[in-house]
């Protein structure tokens, strides 16, 4: 049985910001990942010589966002090229006309949200069923939430949408190898799952898979899905905590890259969506950084369904087929796909509340007796479903239990 001050449970973006955090101000700290690799939710692979983002892969609120410094000081490229999201999209199947009549739509829609003063708090009540973008405004919402408008909460949508200062860059590299790189000091134990934390003691005792160990402190840093399956068994004082997590579960977000050969006649840095008329479609990234890529986005319902069946890249096939002919089905090779729903250590892609619950992520982010703290996107009140807003919990975390502890905060460059 090893003593430590805190022992930190996940290696994503919030485990890795507060070890840093703890460890440069001189505590005894260890970080358990269940996972044979670090990062969490953000995840670079390499394809065809190439980074490839699985997990997220955009600074957003980039102007403040910590990890925009953390790149600069560990070396990565930041490109600050306008997203495509904020540029007209493909006009194949979506005529500039209708393009303007759609985001018109969305933006009557999001105004409101905002001058919202009714009893519900659940997004699609705002909807409007003569409105023939209805479904345009859906897989908008399954890009930006995972989640349909049904099971998002209104209070907690707006908490973000207020706090988004719109800049949003890519890390060159991948936004996971940045994420990864951070960790790169820490003592991290790769493959060891903590099953349960026990208080009964002056120290904390946590049970894993490879043994048990002693802390005065743990940082809880699992995804909301993970922490409500009870896969970590926690005191029972703390029950509130696991139903806040249920009532903040993740929304799905799925990622396909395909490499494109013969990429000439499509523009760069492009957007195309699916099928603008019905909720069931995917967004695509077209040679996003000049790259020889398609990078396709599948939200809400229509990603799990997919992921289901295993149906992803032929769904994205005959969409981009429908875009751009069928002649383009033999210039695109599958390199990479991700499965976040059927990962059992997330669960999900990133957390949304569920209507009339937005007042849970504080209940999940307060501290139990000084003793276990609780941070991850899910904690954060107007950040979250970013690697950002993760960071900031885990910081918010460990400076808390720096204070208690008497001890001063070390610098970190990325904030």
């Amino acid at each position: 049985m090893a003593d430590y001050d805190v022992i930190v449970i996940g290696a994503g973006a919030a485990g890795i910001a507060a070890a840093r955090e703890l460890m440069a101000a001189g505590l005894s700290i260890h970080v358990l990942e269940a996972n044979d690799r670090i990062g969490g939710r953000a995840w670079t692979v390499q394809r065809e010589g190439l980074p490839i983002d699985l997990g997220c892969g955009w600074l957003h609120s980039a102007d403040r966002n910590p990890w925009t410094g953390l790149a600069e000081t560990l070396g990565f490229a930041v490109d600050r090229s306008a997203p495509p999201w904020g540029k007209a999209f493909v006009e194949s199947g979506f005529p500039a006309g209708d393009q303007r009549a759609a985001r018109a739509s969305r933006a009557a829609f999001e105004t409101r949200l905002h001058d919202a003063h009714a009893a519900s708090d659940r997004a699609s009540d705002l909807l409007r069923p003569d409105d023939q973008w209805v479904p345009f405004i859906e897989a908008t919402s399954t890009y930006v939430n995972g989640v349909e408008l049904e099971g998002l909460s209104i209070r907690d949508y707006l908490s973000y949408a207020d706090a988004d200062t719109g800049v949003n860059w890519r890390v060159v590299g991948g936004y996971g190898a940045l994420i990864s790189a951070a960790a790169a000091a820490l003592p991290v134990t790769l493959g060891v799952a903590a099953t349960a934390i026990e208080a009964d003691g002056r120290l904390l005792s946590v049970t894993t898979t490879a043994g048990t160990l002693a802390a005065s402190r743990v940082v809880v840093t699992l995804s909301t899905s993970v922490l409500s399956s009870g896969a970590l068994r926690l005191p029972s004082a703390l029950d509130d905590r696991l139903e806040a997590a249920a009532q903040l579960p993740l929304g799905l977000a799925d990622k396909i890259y395909f490499h494109l050969e013969l990429p000439g006649g499509l523009d760069l840095d492009v957007q195309a969506l699916g099928n603008p008329h019905v909720a069931r479609t995917g967004s695509y990234h077209i040679r996003p950084l000049g790259r020889p890529l398609i990078e396709g986005f599948l939200g809400g319902a229509v990603a799990r369904e997919l992921e289901a069946g295993d149906e992803m890249a032929a769904f994205a096939v005959d969409e981009l087929a429908g875009l751009f002919g069928a002649d383009i089905k033999r210039r695109l090779r599958l390199i990479a796909h991700s499965r976040w729903g059927s990962e059992p250590l997330s669960g999900g892609s990133y957390s949304h509340a569920l209507p009339g619950h937005a007042g849970a992520r504080s209940v999940l982010a307060t501290p139990w007796q000084d003793r276990i703290y609780f941070a991850g996107e899910a904690c954060s009140e107007s950040d979250f479903s970013t690697a950002h807003g993760a960071y900031a919990t885990g910081i918010a975390a460990a400076r808390t239990i720096l204070a208690s502890s008497g001890k001063e905060a070390g610098a970190d460059p990325g904030l």
